[in-house]
């Protein structure tokens, strides 16, 4: 007796059908996130030009972390309420308005008003900079419910590790170009230019159909009856069981949160994810301090230029190999190496190591945002993903200026004086270790990467990580009988006959 071969794994077809429409949605993407992302580095370099304030970058960072953290549940829900496509076009007309209003104030302000850190038209020209840059922030919520809409069940991994690839490229070439715009002509061409792109997006959105059922219902993943993946739990009234789909206008964090908790596994999956952010934010803070000390700014930006592209390829290799059939497991998986590797490196005082362990730390983080996506897209009605996405953006992101502007002040006075001179850490492990600042923010890096290195194995035995997993596991077998393609669903969803593949975008 033979065993057959198993089958080989489906590939993501990016030229027909929804997953056509989900390519255009993820290039439109692309191009928004990279001119937000240029207006934020921009406004940050321009204001350091300006002023030579370091306080007024820090302050641009913070309102950047903060407004994402307050505003993704309220995203969430707008997501969730109204057709995908028309957030993700208001979204950008919000932001070209805002961007619009920042333009006349720049022409019209005296030069000098922008040099005073002090000065209140330098800082409503920050503030408002800031709120065009978060209005693009629904796009980010609205495109992994999309993928769960347009993209078949196991293809959803694979397009989940290209939206990685997005992100990685839009931070990669970000730097460069609003580097280049500012030296050239200051914030006006930052600005003429993001208007530009803005306006050309809408235009190019407006072109591509992307048939969506009416905002709170599932699309009929089974389309030849029972229940299919992403189908509303029923009680035995017909109706939509409470806090499980339907969406509720408004907000609804009571019943986003009865769902999230109704989930096995999936609120500590979220606690684990902002416990992550929460040391990452030591990070954040002391990286740049760190690599300064050892090679030039030169250097220090073409290595993070490069380190930058490895996001990409990491994207790219979740798009050809896809996550497995346990991507919880994997998801723990990544964070076990990523952990260690940034645990290890400060061991020495040494560019190549550091190089070596952001580099695995930079190739591995697609893997794990994309197993995360791909598990709330299993496990989260559709009707509800925007709302629990941006549930999650909030809790993750809350936590990563807390650490950001606390261990900065706390490495400077306590763990840098602990590692100096007399200090106590200098007496106990600077012959084998090293002394002074350097060394202080490297001990830093070691406590917190242990720290998540153990938090991480501590997940990987919990039951909870094993309640998740079966809930994954469940959804996948239910929705196994009535896998189809999503292309077929989607089309009766808007009205379509289920042969017929969605028009391309008109050209």
């Amino acid at each position: 007796m033979t065993t057959a071969d198993p089958a080989p794994q489906p590939r993501l077809d990016l030229r027909h059908g929804t997953q056509r429409v989900f390519a255009h949605l993820l290039v439109s993407n692309a191009v928004v996130f990279v001119i937000n992302y240029t207006v934020w580095f921009a406004i940050t370099f321009w204001v350091f030009l300006e002023t030579r304030s370091v306080f007024a970058t820090g302050m641009i960072a913070g309102i950047f972390v903060v407004a994402t953290a307050a505003t993704g549940i309220w995203f969430g829900s707008l997501v969730d309420n109204y057709r995908k496509r028309t957030v993700m076009q208001v979204s950008a007309l919000v932001s070209a308005g805002v961007y619009a209003a920042c333009l006349a104030l720049y022409l019209l302000t005296p030069p000098e008003a922008f040099g005073d850190v002090t000065s209140w038209q330098l800082w409503v020209f920050i503030v408002a900079l800031m709120l065009g840059v978060i209005a693009g922030n629904p796009r980010a919520i609205a495109l992994p419910a999309l993928v769960t809409l347009l993209v078949p069940e196991d293809r959803r991994d694979r397009a989940n590790g290209l939206v990685g690839t997005v992100t990685g490229s839009s931070m990669l070439v970000t730097s460069v170009i609003s580097g280049v715009l500012v030296a050239s002509g200051g914030m006006l061409h930052v600005l003429l230019l993001a208007l530009v792109v803005l306006t050309a997006s809408v235009v190019h959105l407006a072109r591509v159909p992307v048939p969506e059922p009416v905002p709170g219902e599932s699309p009929p993943a089974n389309p030849g009856g029972g229940a299919g993946p992403g189908d509303t739990p029923r009680d035995g009234s017909g109706d939509a069981a409470p806090g499980s789909g339907g969406g509720a206008g408004g907000v609804d964090l009571r019943g986003t949160w009865r769902l999230v908790r109704g989930v096995p596994g999936l609120v500590p999956l979220i606690a684990f994810s902002c416990f992550n952010n929460f040391i990452g934010g030591g990070f954040m803070a002391l990286m740049d301090a760190y690599g300064l000390s050892l090679v030039s700014v030169q250097v220090w930006g073409l290595l993070w230029g490069g380190l930058s592209a490895l996001m990409i390829v990491g994207g790219l290799l979740v798009a050809r190999w896809g996550l497995g059939s346990r991507p919880v497991r994997l998801l723990l998986l990544v964070n076990v190496a990523a952990w260690t590797a940034t645990m290890l490196f400060p061991l020495a005082s040494s560019i190549v190591s550091l190089t070596v362990a952001m580099a695995v730390f930079m190739l591995l983080m697609p893997f794990a945002e994309a197993a995360e996506q791909t598990v709330l897209q299993r496990v989260v009605p559709y009707e509800r993903q925007g709302r629990v996405f941006g549930f999650a953006q909030s809790v993750e992101q809350s936590a990563a200026p807390i650490t950001a502007f606390l261990m900065g002040p706390l490495t400077q006075f306590v763990v840098v004086p602990f590692m100096s001179g007399d200090g106590a850490g200098a007496q106990a492990i600077g012959s084998w270790f090293g002394t002074g600042q350097a060394r202080a923010i490297a001990l830093v890096f070691v406590i917190t990467g242990a720290a998540g290195l153990v938090v991480t194995l501590l997940a990987l035995a919990s039951p909870q990580y094993r309640r998740l997993s079966a809930s994954y596991a469940a959804a996948q077998r239910s929705s196994s009988a009535g896998q189809g393609l999503v292309e077929a669903s989607v089309g009766l969803a808007a009205g379509l006959p289920a042969d017929v593949p969605v028009p391309e975008a008109r050209r």
